[in-house]
């Protein structure tokens, strides 16, 4: 059985920003006040940071001969299994102020044989990623002192099959993250300072099926009636370079359905979600806020060692930390651009090129709702008359 509650409390384009008359007549931007004026009171009582990234994937034993392949193409030797610590050290800084980190865990974690194929032989649009046993521990240790929690509901934290999945979970449990997207139930996670928040993991393959929009309504719903901070992360969507904009629509990719990343973060959000999080297409997507929900679209690729390409944009991701009052009101809120470089390192990208994009795309995509992002990563609060979205729920607000 899993743990439910751990009680130990240790754009495509860069466009130019606007003018200050476009500015001014921007219904995102003339509704919105800036951080500074929203938290006169810095005292940080009941109020939790939780920082979350895209996809992780600390290499694979499951691909033989990828690092052989990738070190003919970049030039250079390639290890297959470099210490997971090393990989995630650059990215520690990112999380240094975190109370939670919440990570997506793109593959399974495990050794051994047989393990179940997933590829058919001689595919070319298929991929089979196990990590070694030693990234749980260092997942854990990523955050330092703050809790960590990573979502195995995607496309392939399966691909060892489903006791691999089973496998996967408990060598992140034994390491002391906890693990969102098995089931409906939440994983409630309790900080240092004994403040809890309520995470939810969604996909279209394995865990809670994101495309059952009723089901998300009704689980999300009941972790709102009895938790304070609710935090919904989703793997769906098409994927690559030329998936970049985010559709209100069901997205299609190799045939398969991938859903609809609008119609589920917007029913997340009526349901009481206040964080919602997204990623699968590798790319990073827009942000829009639903009432004082922040929904992120697509954090893009953050740790992706191994077999991937990481042409531009592919290459771009970030680190997303939203602050959250007892209610669950996010009230600060940025975006940490990274960036990674061949065979799959990655770290802080001084230049911010995933912050300019995100703001970029969400202007083009959500007009009216999308999130406005200053080049330094602030996400500008709504102004807090702003409704909560509507038809959303009242619910504890107990820490």
């Amino acid at each position: 059985m899993r743990p439910v509650l751990r009680t130990l409390a240790p754009v495509l384009l860069a466009l130019a920003l606007p003018s200050a008359r476009a500015a001014a007549q921007d219904p995102v931007v003339r509704d919105t006040l800036p951080v500074d004026s929203l938290i006169a009171d810095t005292a940080r009582e009941g109020r939790v940071r939780v920082c979350t990234g895209g996809d992780v994937t600390l290499g694979t034993n499951l691909i033989p001969g990828w690092a052989a392949t990738a070190s003919t193409r970049y030039g250079m030797r390639v290890d297959p299994f470099p210490d997971p610590d090393s990989l995630l050290a650059p990215l520690r800084p990112l999380v240094a102020d975190a109370d939670v980190v919440l990570l997506n865990v793109e593959g399974a974690i495990g050794e051994g044989v047989p393990a179940r194929r997933k590829c058919a032989p001689n595919s070319t649009a298929c991929y089979a990623f196990r990590q070694q046993v030693e990234v749980a521990g260092a997942l854990r240790r990523v955050a330092g002192g703050a809790e960590v929690v990573g979502n195995v509901a995607n496309n392939h934290a399966a691909d060892a099959g489903r006791p691999g999945w089973r496998e996967t979970m408990r060598h992140l449990e034994e390491a002391g993250v906890h693990v969102t997207g098995a089931d409906s139930v939440p994983t409630v996670v309790v900080t240092a300072e004994g403040d809890t928040v309520a995470f939810l993991g969604f996909s279209v393959w394995i865990g809670p099926d994101a495309r059952d929009l009723a089901a998300v309504r009704r689980i999300v719903g009941r972790a709102a009636e009895r938790y304070g901070r609710v935090v919904v992360t989703m793997h769906m969507g098409a994927e690559g370079r030329a998936a970049q904009r985010t559709p209100d629509s069901t997205e299609t990719f190799y045939g398969e359905n991938r859903g609809n990343m609008v119609a589920f973060a917007r029913a997340a959000a009526t349901a009481g979600a206040d964080l919602v999080v997204g990623h699968g297409p590798h790319v990073m997507r827009a942000a829009e806020w639903q009432g004082r929900t922040l929904i992120l679209y697509s954090l893009g690729n953050l740790l992706t060692y191994g077999p991937f390409s990481l042409a531009e944009p592919l290459n771009r991701g970030a680190i997303a930390c939203a602050v959250m009052d007892p209610e669950g009101t996010v009230v600060e809120a940025s975006l940490r651009a990274t960036r990674q470089v061949p065979p799959g390192r990655a770290g802080a990208d001084p230049t911010g090129k995933s912050v300019a994009l995100t703001d970029s795309l969400s202007r083009l995509d959500f007009p009216e709702t999308g999130a406005r992002i200053d080049p330094d990563g602030t996400i500008r609060i709504p102004d807090p008359r702003a409704a909560r979205a509507p038809g959303k729920r009242r619910r504890s607000t107990g820490n």
